[in-house]
């Protein structure tokens, strides 16, 4: 069924939201590819199939790390990861995050970033959100690199269960934010190649404060429960 625009002209029926681009042939970078998330989304993506490259500011560690994970994964310095891949995955530690960003302005010009960088901080209570001056650590991304499109994703995944060769499936859904539909679409068909796993759109990346935020909750709930819990979007 279509409807009419006040101009009277048959509107396009609306899109299905599940109509996902195939993203098959991208290649993935993911800064801080040598840390456990980094290292454990390079193994996912590449086992389901991805083209992957893993960076880190010592090319030397970036190989090495690669050899570890297989499954084709490459390893290169940083900025030669952002100039060899289509999409970059941006999982550095927060206090090395503004930094790294500014120092690869240039090569990631063009580039559909995806900030997965929890702002946290930690003390004898246990994790707490910290709140950027930007808002997020994903808007402080799209302040810093201008001539990309910023979206953000993969926050609240276990390091552990990812890297667990033995786990064949992630239960869990990626929430996904950004400004473009084209780009977050393009992220979620890339979180629905792991198996198990379901990108879900979320909103803008204004809305990224309280996705990034949820990461302390989650330690907390994982902290008592001993358990690698995720999330799960009930009635999409």
């Amino acid at each position: 069924m279509t409807t009419q625009d006040s101009s009277g002209a048959p509107k396009p029926p609306a899109k299905d939201p599940w109509d996902l681009p195939d993203v098959s042939r991208l290649t993935v970078g993911v800064l801080g590819g040598t840390g456990p998330q980094g290292r454990g989304l390079a193994y996912r993506l590449a086992r389901a199939g991805q083209r992957v490259v893993v960076g880190s500011r010592d090319a030397a560690r970036a190989e090495a790390a690669a050899a570890e994970l297989g499954h084709g994964v490459e390893g290169a310095d940083n900025a030669e990861t952002a100039r060899r891949s289509d999409v970059v995955i941006v999982a550095v530690p927060w206090d090395g995050h503004a930094k790294t960003l500014e120092s690869l302005r240039e090569e990631l010009a063009g580039k559909l970033v995806v900030d997965c960088v929890n702002p946290l901080g930690f003390d004898k209570k246990g994790a707490y959100a910290l709140k950027p001056e930007e808002g997020s650590a994903a808007e402080q991304a799209a302040a810093l690199l201008p001539d990309s499109r910023v979206t953000a994703a993969f926050h609240h995944l276990s390091a552990v269960l990812l890297q667990d060769e033995s786990i064949e499936e992630i239960d869990t859904d990626v929430m996904v934010l950004g400004e473009a539909r084209a780009d977050t679409d393009i992220v979620q068909a890339l979180a629905g190649r792991i198996a198990g796993m379901r990108g879900v759109f979320a909103g803008r990346l204004r809305n990224a404060h309280q996705v990034e935020s949820l990461v302390a909750n989650l330690i907390s709930v994982n902290r008592r429960y001993k358990a690698h819990a995720g999330l799960r979007a009930t009635d999409v």
